[in-house]
């Protein structure tokens, strides 16, 4: 009469509670949404480069000036923003190693989306020069070059995007795991030695049938 009452408390014993920033779901939502958010700068102008209007000649019809979009002025942040929303994505399937490697390469994307969009603000006109040259055919003019909201705010969401990466690590530690072999490894080390084997699915039998077992 002992042990079924041993049983029915191992398995009534309640799993730690999840804090809300360590849920999978919430993370690997911030992470595409930010690193979707970065992308969606880089669509958008972010430097403005007034130039003699006989100098633009036709290659701007508005009086507004010669719009850069961030794409062109900092070519790499759309693709680093690409790279941290696979690793986003990733992460949400990959195991405890997988984390780290994807941990190191989303902080390096992050790393370059706020250093390329720093460089823009630091050197406007550095960042329009290519964009000039090919509006005007002219490369080094002194112009005046004016510079929109959106690399400021490239910066804060790939700082933003450093900050979620650091929280995979702690954060794993708390997602269950998604594959069948991981959960096989991890069952003994919960349920201890004496523990009752996991139900198997239909896959776990028939590779327990390849190997010459017999799951019933």
């Amino acid at each position: 009469m002992d042990k079924p009452e041993t049983e029915t408390t191992i398995k009534s014993t309640p799993r730690p509670a999840v804090p809300g920033w360590a849920r999978k779901s919430t993370l690997v939502l911030v992470i595409a949404a930010v690193a979707l958010a970065v992308f969606g700068t880089t669509t958008q102008t972010w430097l403005i480069v007034h130039l003699d209007p006989a100098q633009l000649g036709s290659a701007v019809a508005s009086q507004n000036g010669l719009q850069v979009q961030g794409s062109k002025a900092a070519t790499s942040v759309t693709a680093l923003a690409l790279v941290a929303l696979a690793g986003g994505l990733a992460a949400s399937i990959a195991g405890r190693i997988g984390r780290w490697v994807i941990t190191a390469i989303i902080l390096l994307a992050a790393a370059g989306i706020v250093t390329a969009a720093a460089v823009v603000l630091a050197d406007p006109l550095a960042a329009a020069q290519g964009s000039i040259a090919a509006a005007t055919g002219i490369s080094g003019s002194s112009v005046q070059v004016g510079v929109t909201v959106f690399p400021v705010i490239a910066v804060v969401a790939g700082s933003v995007l450093g900050i979620c990466a650091l929280a995979i690590v702690p954060a794993g530690r708390y997602w269950r795991s998604r594959t069948k072999y991981d959960a096989a490894a991890a069952a003994p080390a919960a349920g201890g030695a004496g523990a009752p084997a996991a139900p198997t699915d239909d896959i776990d039998s028939w590779d327990r049938l390849s190997r010459g077992d017999d799951p019933t």
